[in-house]
């Protein structure tokens, strides 16, 4: 799962990390609170060009009558996404990188008292996610929306989730982008143990209205 992100890491060096174009309007950072329907950084690829652009981060299927006609679909499950109605071409032809610092997850103690988590990868480079995409209009509203591709969580992520982003290393950035032919199913499994590193956080980030670097650092479990 994927509900929250932090995106700290400056325009122009996602412009380099991707060897993207960037667009005009991208989001501005740093953002330690990025919430579902916000506009997010992705990339693209169009015949090899990537392009560096923001899409709201909630899928809208090409259905739907307004944003909120149906569920808000923030991820996509790798187990079910090629059967999906509203993710199996986008699977096929509309896959992107979702770049980000970090994300957030929760668990709950006996009383259901929520306690977030901050994740990021170990080697402390930005975590990569594997997402698609779709663009949806309907008179003179049109969005390009994403949603970010999850997996059934490893052993160490399984200690706070039974889920968990499908995480994409550099070699496979082109495979996911559809650059270097076909095989990207194999993508879409959880990373290795020694990937990720979680800390707990303060309760403050779980308002969607939090906002600054304090929601990120480490508090006493």
């Amino acid at each position: 799962m994927c509900g929250r992100m932090a995106i700290t890491l400056p325009q122009e060096a996602m412009v380099q990390m991707f060897e993207a174009i960037p667009a005009n309007d991208l989001p501005e950072v740093p953002n330690y609170n990025v919430c579902p329907t916000v506009q997010v950084h992705t990339v693209t690829s169009d015949t090899g060009t990537r392009r560096l652009r923001p899409m709201r981060w909630g899928f809208v299927p090409h259905w739907y009558k307004s944003p909120t006609d149906g569920p808000l679909l923030i991820n996509a499950r790798a187990e079910t996404i090629v059967e999906k109605a509203a993710f199996k071409t986008a699977a096929k032809e509309r896959r992107c990188l979702i770049p980000a610092s970090g994300f957030y997850e929760w668990t709950k103690d006996e009383d259901g008292v929520r306690y977030p988590w901050y994740i990021t990868r170990v080697d402390r480079t930005p975590i990569v996610f594997a997402g698609v995409w779709q663009d949806w209009s309907r008179g003179d509203e049109a969005l390009t929306t994403c949603a970010v591709v999850t997996t059934g969580a490893n052993e160490s992520m399984g200690r706070i989730h039974t889920r968990m982003p499908v995480v994409l290393e550099p070699e496979d950035w082109a495979l996911w982008l559809g650059e270097a032919g076909h095989g990207a199913a194999t993508l879409m499994k959880a990373a290795e143990e020694d990937v990720l590193q979680f800390h707990r956080v303060d309760r403050a980030v779980n308002s969607n209205r939090a906002s600054g670097a304090e929601l990120i650092e480490p508090v006493e479990d």
